[in-house]
């Protein structure tokens, strides 16, 4: 590991101005995703600014009747919050799919937003990467790429971001409040924080250098039955293949409205607008839910290992289509 200096700061502002003062400086929280980069030699920072002592581990209710989340919440303690069970089940559900226990323990909110792509190439130093170095190329195309995404892709990239929990928090509109390094505050809403990689993959949100994530707030509770759902090689442990998180509300006309993000098959977790605004008025009954799921992604395509990604995140959402109208999915 490439030596490194070290600091704990004593506030948000403080933290931010000593990340922005000096280049090639990293937060660490948690740390289950920074630490085992930096042990690869991907990630060589020359200063790390522990954030660990801050004041951002609370949970508090907003006057609108939405969340307010800290940077510092652990996953375990946000997916056991009655509050969050009781009106974002999507986002405990999503927490709960994701990693370990023990990792959930340590791994942050702030952290668990910008952990970065669990691409096979870009974990082998020894391949080319133009999210790693840019400008190396990009081994998963042509490659062994199973995993990798089928949306939002260029000929630089096709990694997907591995969250879990950022996947329901977009389909919750999740805005993302940071600090800079200048003291100034910014309000990100969750669908403009990630980039899609065109010819800078190694660019994978709009924080600035020296930028600090201090809370997540969520909007009142949505109407309608919420369901995440992950696709995944083994039961635990594992990163998605494909997942939804869904937030569905039926009326007498059918489905009032159906709002979806997908996790696994892009650059960042991904919402269909234009899918979303044509499921309004869909039937409720199983052959036109599974029909209404054919139409997602549109534009989705494998890159050979993963050809089989795009029928599989049709099939899965007209699953969850079904369950969460109040049917049984087959």
């Amino acid at each position: 590991m490439k030596p490194f200096t070290y600091e704990r700061a004593t506030s948000p502002a403080a933290a931010a101005d000593a990340a922005g003062a000096q280049r090639h400086t990293r937060f660490i929280a948690g740390g289950t995703n920074l630490l085992d980069l930096m042990k690869l030699g991907i990630e060589t920072p020359d200063h790390l600014v522990d954030i660990n002592r801050l004041d951002l581990a609370g949970i508090e209710d907003t006057a609108d009747g939405g969340l307010r989340i800290g940077a510092l919440v652990r996953n375990s303690d946000l997916a056991a919050d009655a509050r969050v069970r009781e009106r974002y089940p999507v986002l405990a559900s999503a927490l709960l799919a994701g990693a370990s226990g023990q990792l959930r323990n340590k791994a942050t909110t702030g952290g668990n937003l910008v952990q970065r792509t669990r691409c096979y190439y870009f974990y082998d130093t020894a391949m080319p990467c133009n999210k790693r170095e840019p400008g190396s190329g990009c081994a998963a195309i042509g490659g062994y790429n199973r995993i990798h995404a089928i949306v939002g892709t260029s000929e630089a990239c096709i990694a997907t971001h591995p969250s879990d929990m950022a996947v329901a928090m977009r389909v919750l509109d999740a805005v993302i409040h940071t600090i800079s390094a200048q003291g100034e505050s910014r309000d990100i809403p969750i669908g403009d924080f990630y980039t899609l990689p065109g010819d800078t993959p190694h660019i994978e949100n709009v924080l600035q250098e020296g930028e600090l994530i201090t809370h997540v707030t969520l909007p009142p509770a949505p109407t309608g039955r919420q369901l995440y759902r992950k696709v995944r090689d083994r039961a635990s442990y594992a990163f998605a293949l494909v997942s939804i998180a869904a937030i569905v509300d039926v009326d007498d006309s059918g489905l009032a409205s159906a709002r979806v993000a997908f996790g696994g098959v892009a650059h960042r977790p991904w919402r269909d607008d234009a899918w979303e605004a044509s499921a309004r008025g869909t039937g409720t009954d199983e052959t036109a839910l599974r029909a209404l799921a054919e139409k997602a992604l549109p534009d989705a395509h494998g890159h050979g290992s993963n050809d089989f990604k795009v029928p599989l995140v049709r099939r899965t959402l007209g699953a969850v289509l079904v369950e969460a109208s109040g049917r049984t999915a087959a």
